[in-house]
């Protein structure tokens, strides 16, 4: 792959998610009600995605653009000796179901991120999500993936692992500037 090749990759990737536009809205928005009302996000990926996972908490524990109260947000794979153990003593198919199982509520929201949608560990905890009662949503590759069949709501995006993973970091940030946008004043004024 060249460099020109990549990028008209990701152009592609990007012109599908502006067409998600919508859906990340209203993840935001819900997000907002849910967490404003007490909920948190449980996310969680693998490799690279581990790493959007960790951000997206980030910018809802810290701030993403405004000064704001924080919010519960956990990246389950942060969770070292937790993850470790689990692995250890489970299985690694286990390390983010077991987690949930101990965390998940129902008005929580669970944020799984794969660029393929084919994780054993990610199929086993979105499972283990709907089992709590919990919101489940994916971010993905392309469909058909075995991980969007178990989401309530999948942003699924076309293209090649590395240029969904890139346009999962914009994505990322777009659901953070819904949210933001969709706190009460209350929220958006305490910190």
């Amino acid at each position: 792959m060249t460099v020109e090749t990549h990028l008209n990759g990701l152009d592609h990737t990007l012109s599908a998610l502006r067409a998600q536009a919508p859906r990340i809205t209203r993840w935001g928005a819900t997000l907002a009600r849910r967490l404003v009302d007490g909920g948190r996000l449980l996310a969680a990926g693998n490799g690279g995605s581990a790493a959007e996972a960790q951000h997206l908490t980030a910018e809802l524990v810290g701030r993403y653009r405004d000064d704001r109260a924080p919010f519960a947000a956990i990246a389950l794979c942060a969770e070292t000796s937790s993850v470790t153990a689990i692995a250890n003593d489970y299985g690694y198919a286990q390390v983010f179901a077991r987690q949930i199982a101990a965390h998940a509520r129902p008005r929580d929201v669970v944020m799984l991120l794969s660029t393929s949608g084919r994780s054993e560990n990610l199929l086993k905890a979105a499972q283990a999500a709907r089992l709590a009662g919990a919101h489940v949503w994916a971010m993905t590759g392309p469909l058909p993936n075995p991980l969007a069949d178990l989401a309530d709501d999948v942003l699924a995006l076309p293209g090649e692992p590395c240029n969904v993973q890139e346009a999962q970091l914009v994505a990322v940030h777009a659901v953070c500037e819904a949210f933001e946008a969709a706190l009460p004043l209350t929220a958006r004024n305490a910190s």
